[in-house]
């Protein structure tokens, strides 16, 4: 039988995935050493309430309030407790004691990532993420290892579960936002407050770190545009998939070319038109999907469950036996590669195409009107659609409603092209702008 060295493994949390993977660490101890080399020995778990209830029944001894007592004692810490603080602190000390890190904490990543970063360069330790973006998938080391050779060119993922539950549901099920997002607390995919859901925040800090790791360039959260599917409608779900579109909430990373011929990168998340045959529109329920484009790779899918206490524990265990193997081996941790340091672009300089939904009025020279606004800036007509048969009465005029799809422009000239269509008098309102995305 062979015997193994012993690495210190200190967890902080015990949450669902914390618990998951406590008790994986418990069960199946004996394999995970045989992967990495040597024993993954727990030595405590960090909670706040030792009496809370948990996911899983784990051994009383393990559980402590000490967390910092319990970090100064591990080769390797994980931080699983979620938020900034204390785990922003807890880190920064585990790092600076010469300890690995694996954490799956998102927002600490797209608000401190080049902190905690510097920090592991500084003592020659590794900090490991898999499970902050997209839960089970395997997105991170890709990025990060597989393809660092590469030229990433795009980046389009759905990377939260809650919106494309709510999203697939007004699709397959015709139901409104609202009953959807019921549906989603009831089974648990949405939080109680599920403002950082559905206004967009948690996509648009893993667009953050997807975008700083694929581009090699620090993406600041506030760089981010981010929009959330509030203001998505039922009839504007039932419109796209008249059209051949799906409504999805995506993060978009790409890198573009500036006014000056100069490199640049931009992070955006908000609702897209996406192509019935492009692979994200068969994302369904609370999967999560990231579609990866690159120069010589090509087209690559990642997909698979985006959340979970146990799916996301895969991950943490996966960076586990990777910073195990790290401290068997010897030598100092991986940098993180950010020197390529492109120019982040704003909103205003992507370009994309557009699908502008208008309630005109219902009399000649409508379409003239609107597209002589559009060609004002360079924003060119690709499709119109006018719906027959439902014009109604808006202050005793006949109305119609124009659907107008845009060949690629850039979001400053589509910007100003609305905000002229508002001040038009046979244009009562904008009803809806979408992006088309992946056509």
């Amino acid at each position: 039988m062979i015997e193994y060295r012993n690495v210190r493994v200190a967890l902080l949390g015990a949450g669902s995935v914390g618990s998951q993977v406590a008790r994986l660490l418990l069960e199946h101890g004996g394999e995970l050493a045989g992967r990495a080399g040597a024993g993954l020995e727990l030595t405590g778990i960090a909670v706040r309430d030792l009496d809370a209830r948990r996911d899983v029944d784990l051994p009383r001894e393990l559980f402590t309030t000490d967390a910092e007592s319990l970090i100064l004692g591990a080769d390797i810490v994980v931080e699983l407790i979620g938020g900034i603080e204390p785990a922003r602190s807890l880190v920064l000390q585990a790092l600076a004691s010469g300890a690995d890190v694996v954490t799956g904490n998102k927002a600490l990543l797209a608000s401190h990532g080049p902190e905690l970063f510097d920090a592991a360069e500084q003592v020659g330790a590794q900090l490991y993420y898999e499970a902050a973006v997209a839960g089970a998938i395997p997105i991170i080391r890709p990025l990060r290892e597989s393809l660092a050779g590469d030229r990433i060119q795009r980046i389009m993922g759905i990377v939260n579960g809650t919106t494309n539950f709510i999203l697939d549901r007004m699709d397959t099920l015709g139901e409104s936002l609202e009953a959807a997002l019921e549906r989603a607390t009831a089974l648990g995919y949405a939080e109680a407050d599920p403002t950082a859901d559905i206004e967009g925040y948690d996509a648009a800090q893993k667009a953050t770190i997807l975008a700083s790791l694929a581009f090699h360039t620090t993406v600041p959260l506030v760089a981010v545009h981010r929009e959330g599917i509030t203001g998505v409608t039922q009839e504007q779900v039932v419109a796209a998939r008249k059209a051949g579109y799906v409504v999805k909430l995506l993060a978009i990373c790409e890198r573009l070319v500036d006014d000056e011929g100069v490199d640049g990168v931009a992070a955006r998340v908000h609702p897209a038109l996406v192509p019935l045959g492009h692979p994200l529109a068969a994302v369904h329920g609370a999967k999560n999907a990231v579609f990866v484009e690159a120069e010589a790779a090509g087209d690559l899918m990642f997909y698979g469950a985006g959340a979970g206490g146990v799916e996301t524990a895969s991950a943490v265990l996966g960076d586990l036996v990777s910073a195990a193997r790290r401290h068997v081996i010897g030598g100092p941790g991986l940098a993180e590669s950010n020197r390529a340091n492109l120019r982040v672009l704003p909103m205003a300089e992507v370009s994309t195409r557009y699908q502008i939904t208008l309630d005109v009025a219902d009399q000649p020279g409508v379409l003239a009107t609107v597209a002589g606004l559009l060609a004002q800036h360079d924003v060119s007509v690709e499709t119109v659609e006018q719906t027959a048969g439902v014009t109604r009465e808006a202050g005793g005029q006949a109305t119609a409603t124009l659907i107008i799809g845009t060949h690629r422009a850039r979001e400053s000239a589509l910007a100003a092209t609305v905000a002229d269509l508002t001040t038009t008098a046979v244009v009562f309102s904008v009803t809806s702008v979408l992006r088309v995305e992946g056509a």
